[in-house]
């Protein structure tokens, strides 16, 4: 799940880059942009896992499961890890 990968990496670069910008630089556009583009990334993750639930006729507890892992910042990554093997 390619999504996967893009939604962990704009998280990644949100909470390293752009939200040091923005307190510790006080250049608060990094984090306008990357959060619009995490965002986006976000709603895109969530609605392929819920198609790929779908899909794949996963339980709604396996479903949800993958959903959350995107709060986590490596979550994505294991989940496309997961869904590569």
């Amino acid at each position: 799940m390619w999504i996967a990968l893009m939604e962990g990496i704009s998280y990644v670069i949100l909470l390293l880059i752009a939200m040091p910008l923005k307190y510790l630089a006080g250049v608060p556009e990094a984090v306008r942009y990357v959060g619009a583009a995490h965002g986006f990334l976000f709603v895109v993750y969530i609605l392929a896992a819920f198609y790929l639930g779908l899909q794949l006729q996963w339980t709604l507890w396996k479903t949800i499961k993958v959903m959350a892992m995107s709060l986590l910042p490596w979550g994505p990554f294991m989940v496309r890890q997961k869904l590569k093997s």
